[in-house]
């Protein structure tokens, strides 16, 4: 249980990263409060996503893998911050990224962000 939530508070940080060096990437709403809900909500939603889809697409995609010499990991953290901007939309929150180029800088930073977050934030080891 600790893990999931340090993973989650890295990846709304890493969010909150994004969405302030990104114009592009956005979390509307009222109060400060309000978007902070929205930003865990999202990272949430972002969890989700890289723990149940982004396995599924890496398999289907090993062969990529193997001639990009793994740089097309950079299209699939891509994908799945857009799976989650659009979910995020289905499920009424207030996270919106605008277009493809605008995801690939925005995985790549949430990447980055993310992994020193983990590499300070106390895990379950």
């Amino acid at each position: 249980m600790k893990n999931f939530v340090v993973k989650t508070i890295a990846n709304a940080g890493a969010l909150a990263v994004a969405i302030w060096l990104v114009q592009d990437i956005t979390l509307t709403g009222g109060s400060t409060g309000r978007k902070a809900l929205t930003l865990i909500l999202v990272a949430l939603v972002f969890g989700l996503v890289n723990v149940v889809v982004k396995p599924v697409v890496k398999l289907l995609t090993l062969p990529l893998f193997i001639l990009t010499l793994g740089l097309i990991t950079i299209v699939v953290n891509a994908l799945m911050l857009l799976l989650t901007s659009w979910l995020a939309d289905v499920l009424n929150l207030s996270f919106h990224v605008d277009g493809f180029w605008t995801a690939v800088l925005g995985g790549l930073i949430v990447s980055i962000v993310s992994w020193a977050l983990n590499v300070v934030l106390p895990d379950e080891d």
